[in-house]
């Protein structure tokens, strides 16, 4: 599965506080405060995220994405000490559709000659 974290930190000391344990579980640093895993399993994602709110307070922000979960990708959110999961059901996306139609307008001619 692959695992985004993306981490807004209150403060200096938490920023390597969280640093130090994503690396603990085999995530590497992409960005400044982001962070990916490809090879981390369902439970080990758990632990960590029990991990991660040991580790934070109200005014650090986490956010988890997570692909494939069920065909789905899934945000889990950590603010104000509360996670938050948003499920993204897949569709069909309007890359896949055909375009519509467009009808455009017949050209008018001018009523009056144009003066040269």
């Amino acid at each position: 599965m692959f695992v985004s974290i993306a981490v807004d930190p209150g403060g200096e000391s938490r920023a390597k506080e969280l640093a130090e344990l994503l690396i603990q579980y085999g995530f590497d640093k992409v960005q400044r405060g982001l962070w990916e895993s490809t090879a981390i399993s369902p439970e080990t994602l758990n632990r960590l995220k029990r991990d991660l709110d040991r580790s934070t307070d109200a005014f650090d922000r986490i956010r988890i994405f997570q692909f494939p979960v069920d065909g789905t990708l899934v945000l889990s959110t950590l603010k104000e000490k509360k996670w938050r999961r948003l499920v993204a059901k897949g569709g069909e996306t309007t890359a896949s559709k055909p375009a519509p139609a467009v009808q455009t307008a017949p050209v008018r001619r001018p009523t009056r000659p144009v003066r040269r």
